[in-house]
């Protein structure tokens, strides 16, 4: 459960630049985005305090900023043109081995002896 949390988290991580980027486009709703802004910050720490619990800090909050961070890419992309070059896809495709490897590599190493 404290993954569901985590991604949750990363998710509502997405909703503040979101929000921040249609008060400037959008200013005639600009409260209204600001608001989405503040909201989305406050659910996504709420829910990376959760999954914290469980998880361990760094790999939590690698996660976190990594699910932010692509689905930032992903929205900026889909819906404001920003650039889809060759090396910003590789950039963005690392950040999601990243956030693989991170999650797979969930279980330390017991010491022998």
């Amino acid at each position: 459960m404290p993954w569901i949390f985590l991604i949750i988290a990363g998710c509502f991580e997405i909703g503040w630049p979101l929000g921040m980027k249609l008060s400037q486009t959008q200013p005639q709703n600009k409260f209204l985005w600001i608001v989405l802004a503040i909201v989305s910050m406050a659910l996504s720490g709420y829910f990376l305090w959760i999954a914290q619990k469980t998880i361990p800090m760094g790999t939590a909050y690698a996660i976190w900023t990594g699910i932010g961070a692509a689905g930032a890419f992903i929205v900026g992309i889909a819906f404001f043109k920003d650039p889809a070059s060759f090396f910003r896809i590789a950039s963005f495709t690392l950040i999601i081995l990243g956030i693989i490897g991170l999650k797979l590599s969930r279980y330390p190493l017991k010491k022998a002896g």
